[in-house]
């Protein structure tokens, strides 16, 4: 069977069963729990089979290779040939397998789900007699055995009220008697399961869900049951009976590799303890691996986890499809009535699809490529598209994964939208695990990041820690992202997050071996010196304040002195205090408490105030207009209206971290109230994004001189599509300004186009006055989630608290907006402190 398609039915193809069987793999479940019938008397029947079958089985089990898929099958033919002789003649009556025996695949203690299928004829008498010859001596044998004796009408009333014994009856496999008993059988469950299908799926996945509530997900465990687990042998055989209904499928790649391994396993788990137990216990862990012919527990961890993580994007797959599709069919009957019974041409309304990114659009409530977007030529455009799906709350659809690993390798060092992206889709919260596993799934990570490899899908043996290595560090960013508004470098947190703990598996401190790989991971991604230097003492220092603050004496000079030798300054301290939290609620619920976290607080303060004692560095005069600045101004003030100049031409970054990235957009206003938030809105009107912006005032000369002009820098980017012409800009900028375009309601009209998606939650904005920022203005500090409109609300709200803006600098990092605005009263002084909280509040609560 091949992959169809989104929300399309697969269909039988030749490599099916006849009855319609996919051949997908699983492990089955029973068809009912018989009790053991009392012995009608005398000595078991079947004894000299049952010594020559113990003879033949304890041979198969010696042979070598000790597992595999072909030592299932020869247990499971073995099998056959026995109860097809205790069985003997019968009419009308069929000895069937079911479940995992029903597939012909048997682990060495795995139990025997058999099914007595009789037409109806024979009396009890003689179906008692027929039952014994085959379950006592499976009972002497010691073998655990599922049985039933049922007709087919039975059977099938039993399945429609028992969804574990329908999933049974879908491996259903003739053994012995009447083969026609058999194939009906097989013929009535497909077809009833495929008509129930809209009610039983959904009845399957809570199954599916309620079990990994109570098991757990099998990558994660450091004691895994290989069959009950999350990603496990049964969600494998959830995923074969979604395929059964027709109604979705399964994403192939790999599939069967990794339900091969855990069987593998399994079977060697088997061997090695004797017992019929599908845990892998720690002390079984290193047998198991020396059968299989691994080095070490870790090694056959990490595969077991590699498997579990295959079926466990499959079943994440799957069922997002189920759910589509079943959604899909609940609407029908109410679109055929809305469009006189047609859904478009053909019957078929296409799904909307709204635009995302560039070459990025949602469509069905995946991120999927659009028409334009050709990946193979566009190296930028797997980080863009995870970080729009990330930024939007939507995982990325399978095919476009599959698609995106054909783009080129980005250039080394990366050009700056590609770092920005990846800031982006790190600061997305929880949304980013799920489009991240989906790049894994395609090897896209390994790619971007080679030192990812030797983390991915490693365990770590340390029970406080609930994740993998690879995973642990994706979930650390996830809590970094919810304390971006706490530091001035959210981008440089983010990176560090990810990073920290890149050097475990290696020879010797993982932190020094992490400092290294991180110095070698900024540079390729284009950051500067200075910032390089400070993501490698982030990762080198990530364990020290949480170490000195719960192992030494905080009120010792010595304690302190550890931390200032190692953290240059305040900002890098801020750095690591948020990093350090991060890293300790993304490793369990017990890594973080309030004591420890009072205890690092406290150590912060104490190093924050020894840190400040040391000189500040001069900040850096600003640089006069230059020639094209001042002439904007002028013209600007010569006719009294906005002066408007794009640089078409887009800057794709140095490669340094020096230039942002984006197109140069000069505006020259007289200056009034009202600019910045006038201006703002007309670039979000126009979908241009705000990388980063400077508001200054000019001094014109003479006979100029004395008339106000303000100068807005900015470095703006299309959301999509192509730029503005500047004739557009400045129009609809005078129209701002003179009242005639009312943005505030064109941008809430927009928004509530997209109000049926439910955006991911983020962190709330932070609004601070900066204690002595400067000497003749009051310095807001704006921290907030990035987002269309943005600049403009905190233009109105400034403009609503009566303050004139004398200069501002704004930057996008990733998906995080720090801003400071230099604002004074009406009088040209720095606003009062109650006047510059008040004024705080009003910003914050106008981005809340």
């Amino acid at each position: 069977m091949t992959d169809t398609g989104r929300g399309n039915a697969p269909h039988p193809t030749a490599d099916m069963p006849p009855e319609g069987g996919p051949r997908l793999p699983g492990e089955g479940a029973g068809v009912g729990r018989g009790s053991a019938p009392e012995p009608a008397g005398g000595g078991a029947p079947g004894a000299p089979q049952a010594i020559g079958y113990a003879a033949a089985r304890l041979r198969l089990l010696g042979q070598e290779p000790p597992s595999g898929p072909a030592l299932r099958t020869a247990l499971a033919r073995l099998t056959d040939d026995w109860l097809t002789g205790l069985l003997g003649p019968a009419d009308g009556v069929a000895l069937v397998a079911v479940g995992g025996y029903g597939r012909g695949e048997l682990s060495p203690r795995s139990d025997l789900d058999v099914l007595l299928l009789h037409d109806g004829t024979a009396d009890a008498t003689t179906l008692a007699a027929l039952a014994d010859r085959v379950w006592y001596p499976v009972w002497d044998m010691g073998v655990a055995l599922d049985h039933s004796v049922r007709t087919l009408a039975e059977a099938r009333k039993t399945a429609a009220g028992d969804l574990k014994a329908h999933l049974g009856l879908l491996d259903a496999r003739h053994l012995a008697g009447d083969r026609a008993l058999t194939a009906a059988l097989r013929t009535t469950a497909y077809e009833d399961w495929r008509a129930q299908a809209p009610a039983r799926l959904p009845e399957l996945r809570e199954m599916c869900e309620d079990r990994a509530r109570r098991q757990g997900e099998l990558r994660f465990l450091l004691e895994p049951d290989l069959k009950e687990a999350r990603g496990g042998l049964r969600d494998a055989t959830a995923l074969r009976a979604v395929a059964a209904s027709w109604l979705a499928d399964a994403p192939r790649a790999g599939l069967e590799a990794a339900r091969t391994l855990l069987l593998d396993t399994r079977d060697a788990l088997h061997l090695t303890t004797g017992r019929a137990t599908d845990r892998l216990t720690l002390q079984e862990q290193d047998q198991v691996a020396a059968s299989l012919g691994l080095s070490d527990a870790d090694a056959l961890l990490r595969r077991v986890y590699e498997a579990a993580r295959t079926i466990s994007y499959a079943a994440d797959v799957t069922w997002r499809d189920v759910g589509r599709v079943l959604r899909a069919r609940s609407g029908r009957p109410r679109l055929r009535r809305v469009l006189g019974g047609r859904g478009g041409r053909g019957g078929f309304t296409e799904p909307e699809r709204v635009p995302l990114a560039e070459g990025v659009v949602e469509q069905d409530g995946e991120a999927v490529l659009a028409r334009t977007a050709r990946p193979e030529q566009d190296p930028l455009l797997p980080l863009r598209a995870a970080a729009a799906a990330a930024q939007a709350g939507l995982p990325l659809a399978p095919h476009t994964v599959r698609r995106l690993a054909a783009a080129p390798p980005l250039p080394a060092p990366w050009p700056a939208e590609a770092r920005d992206r990846l800031v982006a889709l790190l600061g997305a919260g929880e949304p980013a695990v799920a489009v991240w596993e989906a790049l894994e799934t395609e090897g896209i990570v390994a790619r971007l990041l080679p030192e990812w490899e030797h983390v991915r899908c490693r365990p770590q043996r340390n029970p406080v820690h609930r994740w993998t290595v690879d995973r642990h560090l994706v979930e650390t960013a996830v809590q970094a992202s919810a304390l971006t508004r706490r530091v001035d470098r959210p981008d440089l947190l983010l990176l560090a997050a990810l990073l920290h703990d890149i050097g475990k598996g290696r020879p010797g401190d993982h932190s020094a071996a992490g400092e290294v790989l991180a110095r070698d991971v900024a540079t390729r991604l284009g950051l500067d010196h200075a910032d390089t230097g400070t993501l490698a003492v982030l990762v080198r220092h990530h364990l020290l304040l949480a170490e000195t603050a719960t192992r030494r004496d905080l009120d010792d000079p010595a304690t302190v002195r550890t931390v200032t030798d190692a953290v240059p300054d305040v900002a890098t301290l801020e750095l690591l205090h948020a990093l350090t939290e991060a890293d300790a609620r993304a490793t369990g619920p017990t890594a973080w408490t309030t004591w420890r976290a009072s205890l690092v607080a406290d150590l912060v303060r104490r190093t924050r105030a020894a840190l400040a004692g040391r000189p500040v560095p001069p900040r850096p005069e600003r640089l006069a207009p230059t020639a094209e600045q001042e002439r904007l101004a002028v013209e600007a003030a010569r006719t009294g209206g906005p002066v408007v100049t794009l640089h078409a031409r887009p800057d794709t970054g140095t490669g340094t971290g020096e230039e942002p990235v984006g197109v140069r957009l000069l505006i020259a206003v007289p200056d009034r109230p009202g600019v910045l938030p006038a201006a703002a809105g007309v670039l979000a009107l126009h979908r241009l994004t705000v990388r980063s912006a400077e508001l200054r005032a000019v001094e014109l000369p003479e006979p100029l001189a004395g008339t106000g002009v303000l100068l807005l820098t900015w470095r703006v980017a299309a959301e999509y599509g192509s730029l503005p012409e500047e004739a557009r800009l400045r129009n609809d900028l005078l129209r701002a300004l003179d009242g005639s375009l009312d943005i505030p309601a064109r941008l809430a009209e927009r928004e509530s186009a997209y109000t049926r998606r439910r955006r991911p939650p983020h962190a709330p904005p932070r609004v601070t006055v900066a204690p002595a920022g400067s000497s003749d203005a009051t310095v807001l500090e704006v921290r907030a989630q990035d987002a269309p409109g943005l600049l403009h609300r905190v233009g109105r709200a400034l403009d609503a608290g009566g303050v004139w803006v004398r200069s501002a600098h704004v930057s996008t990092l990733g998906a995080s907006a720090v801003d400071a605005f230099y604002v004074t009263g009406a009088d040209g002084a720095p606003l009062g402190e109650r006047e510059a909280g008040a004024l705080a509040r009003g910003v914050e609560e106008a981005l809340g």
